[in-house]
């Protein structure tokens, strides 16, 4: 369903309206053409492609679109909403696939469709959510694209000489960058702090040398209430103050208020110019907006609303079976008999099988504990007592896996269990 009350500010944005104008009110496509320009406060398209072509809007052929969707409980709505800006260099000459994943940054919430299309698959609690996700990524897509800087997983480089204690004081919200040319490390600081350095963390600076300057750029997390700081390690030569000349320059970043996205009623697929195979048009689905339904083997752990199609077996165990398993996986844990890599598989184990006992005796209030994490360690366990030996434990973990394959269908979220199992066993059979 369209939504009437959209405003667009580009000729993309007046052609797309177009066509769903076309698509609702059967109209012919130039008449749906005059009306969306209309939309967009021009007498008609001829007008709007003139003054826009004129004031140098149409200048670029690197376009993006962000697309998100929502669902207000609330209010019983839902809707999508697509901005579209346009970039000074193909995106992924600003961010490799791998780098818009991080989930440091809002940039990680979405995920690449198409070259020219970033969706995101959760489904977000509200409209004003869903811009607002958008608004962020955009605000670190545009600092990418202006100073060139890359993400950086070097948390460690933070603090100088690698030393936690030499954390910068008053941190918050920060990010880790690397100027990929020279491979200096950068730390964007955004504290709830005025635009000064001063106090103990000019002390830090000076202390560390360290550069630490605040931008006059209104910055990434939450411009006009955070302010941001640029820090790096003074000691190798690098030019500071052509970085922060940079990012002082970058215009001022998109907010809420200053949203020019597209809004449409209901949760239809967006599909961007560039969005032509079916694989792209498969890419473009938001996974927060697809119903799953059960199949003979498996069952989603949520039916709708979830950006990961995660599944249980589609079979029950026992509320006795699933206490045994806790009391395996707990002594076992906490047994010196076996490797420590043990523990690692077992804990996502146990983390997996608290999820399925949760959903499959949900209906009964009685058992809605916490098994796998409650269970307090009793000494007097038999159990506990088994896990002294090497052997014992490698028997043990045998008795859990005949458990888990005995209550479970044979399926794909069970094998990843059973495997993790066999890895454990392998691991264990060695302290023979």
């Amino acid at each position: 369903m369209l939504n009437e009350n959209v405003h667009p500010s580009t000729i993309g944005g007046i052609k797309r309206y177009a066509k769903q104008l076309k698509k609702t009110q059967s109209l012919p496509y130039h008449k749906a053409l005059d009306i969306a320009a209309r939309s967009a406060s021009f007498e008609n398209f001829s007008h709007a492609y003139n003054q826009l072509h004129k004031s140098n809007l149409i200048q670029s052929v690197h376009k993006l679109f962000f697309a998100t969707y929502w669902y207000d409980e609330k209010k019983h709505a839902s809707g999508r909403e697509v901005l579209e800006i346009e970039l000074s260099k193909p995106l992924l000459k600003i961010a490799t696939k791998t780098e818009i994943g991080r989930k440091h940054n809002s940039l990680g919430k979405f995920r690449l469709a198409s070259i020219d299309l970033l969706v995101s698959d959760s489904l977000f609690y509200s409209q004003e959510e869903a811009r607002n996700s958008i608004c962020y990524a955009v605000r670190v897509l545009r600092f990418m694209e202006i100073t060139g800087l890359k993400p950086s997983g070097n948390y460690k480089a933070a603090y100088p000489n690698r030393n936690h204690n030499n954390k910068l004081p008053k941190t918050d919200h920060a990010t880790y960058w690397q100027d990929p040319d020279k491979g200096q490390f950068i730390i964007i600081d955004e504290p709830y702090l005025d635009p000064t350095v001063n106090g103990e963390r000019a002390n830090w600076a000076k202390e560390h040398n360290w550069h630490l300057r605040a931008s006059t750029w209104a910055g990434m997390y939450y411009p006009g209430m955070t302010s941001l700081f640029v820090a790096t390690d003074a000691s190798k030569g690098y030019d500071f103050d052509g970085l922060m000349k940079k990012i002082d320059n970058i215009p001022y970043p998109l907010t809420l208020d200053k949203w020019s996205g597209m809004s449409f009623i209901g949760h239809d697929t967006f599909y961007s110019e560039l969005t032509k195979t079916a694989q792209d048009r498969k890419r473009a689905v938001a996974k927060g907006t697809i119903f799953r339904f059960p199949s003979k083997k498996t069952v989603p752990m949520r039916d709708w609303n979830a950006p990961n199609n995660v599944r249980r077996p589609n079979s029950i165990m026992s509320v006795e079976s699933h206490l045994l398993a806790a009391r395996l996986i707990k002594a076992i844990e906490q047994s010196t008999a076996k490797p420590s890599d043990v523990n690692t598989r077992l804990s996502s184990i146990r983390s997996n099988l608290e999820s399925w006992f949760l959903s499959e005796h949900k209906k009964d209030i009685e058992v809605q504990c916490n098994v796998y994490y409650s269970v307090e360690k009793n000494v007097n366990d038999p159990v506990v007592f088994r896990a002294q030996s090497s052997k014992s434990v490698l028997n043990m973990l045998k008795e859990l896996k005949i458990l888990l394959l005995d209550s479970y269908v044979d399926c794909e979220p069970l094998r990843r269990l059973v495997n993790k199992l066999d890895t454990s066993i392998k691991l264990s059979s060695t302290k023979i």
